[in-house]
């Protein structure tokens, strides 16, 4: 079972039961957990976002902690840079890229950092939900990316942006 904030905590701690005591490590309100009434009835009802919520934690934080405990990935948080992204929409643009991105890569601020795109771009892959895309914004053409994200049965849409003709979107989805 994969745990995520929409996991109910019944499921995760029926899947993953040593998870009890971390939870009840992590933050004092949730010693009410080891109630067995308390923890069929509420657990049953409650994600882990709610859990952390009344838990006063951050929900990311809280459902990472879990996740690094039962040896999962981290999810990633959606970046703050999607909401100040404007991408320009054209007819031209397959169905597929609408709507925002669920993962933002700076590919020009990346190599500039010594870091390479496509490793970014390779984490956050297994983490796309079905129908979503992640847009790597870049300013050159990123045909060795293009190339390898489809090698991987990954549809790839790339544009110049209208706006700065030296910036190219590319969606991968």
């Amino acid at each position: 079972m994969e745990i995520t904030g929409l996991s109910k905590l019944s499921d995760v701690l029926q899947a993953y039961p040593e998870l009890e005591e971390q939870l009840v490590n992590i933050a004092p309100p949730f010693k009410n957990l080891k109630n067995p009434v308390l923890r069929r009835t509420v657990g049953a009802l409650v994600n882990l976002e709610k859990i952390a919520q009344v838990g006063g934690m951050d929900a990311s934080k809280l459902v990472n902690t879990l996740r690094r405990h039962v040896g999962q990935p981290e999810l990633l948080e959606k970046s703050e840079e999607i909401k100040n992204v404007a991408i320009p929409r054209t007819t031209e643009d397959p169905d597929w890229i609408s709507g925002e991105p669920q993962f933002l890569v700076n590919g020009t601020q990346l190599l500039e950092q010594g870091e390479v795109p496509l490793g970014k771009i390779n984490q956050l892959l297994p983490q796309l939900t079905a129908n979503r895309y992640l847009l790597l914004l870049t300013n050159f053409s990123p045909t060795p990316i293009i190339d390898a994200v489809q090698k991987q049965n990954m549809r790839v849409f790339s544009k110049t942006n209208p706006d700065k003709p030296d910036d190219f979107l590319t969606f991968i989805g």
